[in-house]
C-alpha cells in the first residue's frame, strides 16, 4: 500500500538529529560583505565526495527517522523543487527530497543534493509560496555548498568537537536518551559562539539567492517575508521556544529586514494564484500530523479559509478512513470533474479504491489516469502495487520501470521484490531486497541478501541477473565504506 507503517522515532530524537545535523559549523564568507560568491568557477561545484557523504547520511536518516510515505505529497514537492532548480544556480546534481512523518515545522538540507521536509512544514505554511520560500532557501544552501564550506572551517577549528557531535546525534538518534542528548549539546556549546557569525552569513546568502529563484520560478518574494514574520510570532506564543527551523537557520531582525528589502525589489515572472493544488496537499500533511483525529485537520483548514475544494477533499480522505468509501469516492469524482487538471484527486480516489480492497476498480482508475498523464509516479506506482493482485508478471514489468525511473525510491523497490517473488523472478526479489535495504541504512544486510541473489542466480542459470548483482555488490561496498564515516 501506498501508506506503510512507518519507522517509530521519538519526537525529541527526531528534532534533535535535524537540529545537529544542520548546526554543522559555518565558515567565513567574503570578509567584504554579505554578497553572494561567485558562481562562475569550480569552487562552487559539488564534489564527488560530497555526493557520496549526503547520500550515506540520507541512508542513516532513513534508518532512524519515522517517514512520511505519501506518494501524492512526494510528487508534488518534487515537482515544486523541479520549478525552482533552475533558478538556484544548483549544478552537478539532482537533488533527492526525503519526507518526514513529524509535526515540527522544519525543512533541511545536506551535501549532495538532499532535502528533508517535515508534514509539519505543510501544516504551518497556509500558502504555496511559503513552501515555495523555504525550498528556494535550502537549494539556496546547496548551491552555496554551505556544508562544505562549514566543514573546511570545522576542520580548521574545531574538529574534534564536530565529531563529538555528530557522534552524540546518532546517539540520540537511536534512542540513546538523556546521554546522547547532553553528549551532542555539549560538543556543540563548545563551538557555537565562534561559528554563530558565519551561520547568520550563510542564512543571509541562502535567503538572497532564493528569493532571487522564487521570483524567476513565479512565486511572490514577499512571502518569504510573511513566512519569516509567522515563525516570529509563534516563538513569542510559545514563550520564546523557536520552532527546530529556526534552531538550524537563525533568525534575526537584520536578516527580516535584509529579505524585506531585496524581496521589495523583486517581481515574479509570472502569477501562480488560483491552483489549489497546495492547498490539497496540505490537507494531506494535516490529516498525518492529526492521525489520531482528524476532524482536527478540517477544524485547522477551515480556520485559515483553505478553498472549498480542498476542505472538500479533506473531508472526503476522512470519510474514506471511516470506512465510508462511497460517499469519498463519489465526492472524489465529482471535485476531479470540476477540477480535471488536477491529477492527485483522481489518484487519491484510486488510493481509496486499492485501501478498501477493490483492486479492480483502482487499476481502473490509474490506468485511465495515466492515459490522460502519462508517467504520473503516484498513479504508475498505485497501478503496481494494485497489479499484484491481480497480474503479477504485469505487476513486474510496471515497477521495474518505475524503479530505473526512481532508483532512490525505497518504497518502489519494496514493491518490485514483492512483484519479482509472486512472478517467479526469485534473483530478482532478492536483488530488489538488497537494493531496498541499503536505501534505508541496512548495508551489511543488503550485502548479505546479494550473496542470497548471487546463489539463486547461479543456480537457475539467470546470466542477466548475475551480471547485474555482481556490479551492485562492488557498488554497495563502496557506500559502506562512505556510511562508515557517520
Amino acid at each position: 500500500m501506498l501508506r506503510n507503517p512507518r519507522t517509530q522515532l521519538s519526537r525529541g530524537a527526531l528534532a534533535l538529529t535535524l537540529s545537529l545535523t544542520l548546526t554543522a559549523p559555518a565558515p567565513a564568507a567574503a570578509a567584504d560583505d554579505y554578497g553572494l560568491p561567485s558562481l562562475t568557477g569550480s569552487s562552487q561545484a559539488v564534489t564527488g565526495e560530497e555526493f557520496r557523504l549526503g547520500r550515506a547520511w540520507l541512508r542513516q536518516f532513513r534508518a532512524r527517522a519515522p517517514l512520511w510515505q505519501d506518494a501524492i505529497a512526494q510528487d508534488y514537492l518534487e515537482a515544486l523543487v523541479t520549478r525552482l532548480l533552475p533558478h538556484s544556480e544548483l549544478t552537478d546534481t539532482r537533488p533527492v527530497v526525503t519526507l518526514v512523518d513529524s509535526r515540527a515545522l522544519n525543512a533541511f538540507a545536506v551535501p549532495g543534493g538532499v532535502i528533508g521536509v517535515n508534514a509539519g512544514l505543510f501544516a504551518f505554511a497556509d500558502e504555496e509560496d511559503a513552501v515555495a520560500s523555504v525550498m528556494a532557501h535550502e537549494l539556496g544552501h546547496l548551491s552555496q555548498r554551505h556544508y562544505a564550506r562549514g566543514q573546511a572551517r570545522a576542520e580548521q577549528t574545531q574538529l574534534p568537537a564536530m565529531a563529538a557531535m555528530l557522534a552524540g546525534m546518532l546517539i540520540a538518534a537511536s534512542g540513546g536518551g538523556d546521554a546522547g542528548i547532553a553528549a551532542a549539546m555539549g560538543s556543540q556549546a563548545a563551538f557555537i559562539q565562534d561559528q554563530l557569525a558565519y551561520s547568520r552569513r550563510f542564512e543571509q546568502e541562502a535567503d538572497r539567492l532564493g528569493l532571487q529563484a522564487m521570483a524567476q520560478a513565479g512565486y511572490d518574494p514577499q512571502a518569504m517575508v510573511r513566512m519569516f514574520r509567522a515563525m516570529q510570532r509563534q516563538v513569542s506564543l510559545q514563550g520564546g521556544n523557536p520552532p527546530e527551523f529556526l534552531l538550524t537557520h537563525p533568525l534575526t531582525e537584520s536578516r527580516i529586514s535584509d529579505a524585506e528589502s531585496r524581496a521589495s525589489q523583486l517581481e515574479p515572472t509570472h502569477s501562480r494564484e488560483g491552483d489549489p493544488t497546495y492547498h490539497l496537499v496540505r490537507a494531506r500533511a494535516l490529516l498525518t500530523v492529526h492521525e489520531r483525529d482528524p476532524q482536527q485537520a478540517a477544524t485547522r483548514l477551515a480556520q485559515d479559509d483553505a478553498p472549498a475544494a480542498a476542505r472538500r477533499y479533506l473531508d472526503a480522505l476522512i470519510a474514506a478512513e471511516r470506512g465510508q468509501v462511497d460517499s469519498a469516492l463519489g465526492e472524489l469524482d465529482a471535485l476531479a470533474r470540476e477540477l480535471p487538471d488536477l491529477a492527485m484527486i483522481p489518484a487519491s480516489a484510486a488510493e481509496i479504491a486499492f485501501e478498501a480492497g477493490r483492486y479492480d476498480d483502482a487499476i481502473e482508475r490509474s490506468r485511465r489516469l495515466l492515459r490522460l498523464m502519462p508517467g504520473y509516479v503516484p498513479a504508475t506506482q498505485l497501478l503496481g502495487e494494485a497489479m499484484l493482485q491481480r497480474d503479477p508478471n504485469e505487476a513486474y514489468r510496471i515497477l521495474r520501470e518505475l524503479a530505473d525511473r526512481r532508483p532512490e525510491d525505497p518504497q518502489v523497490f519494496t514493491l518490485l521484490a514483492e512483484a519479482a517473488g509472486r512472478s517467479g523472478r526469485e534473483a530478482w526479489g532478492h536483488l530488489a531486497r538488497a537494493e531496498h535495504m541499503q536505501l534505508t541504512g541496512e548495508i551489511d544486510r543488503a550485502i548479505r541478501q546479494l550473496d542470497v541473489a548471487r546463489r539463486v542466480a547461479e543456480q537457475s542459470g539467470d546470466s542477466n541477473a548475475l551480471a547485474r548483482i555482481e556490479q551492485r555488490r562492488e557498488d554497495f561496498v563502496g557506500y559502506r565504506e562512505t556510511m562508515e564515516k557517520f
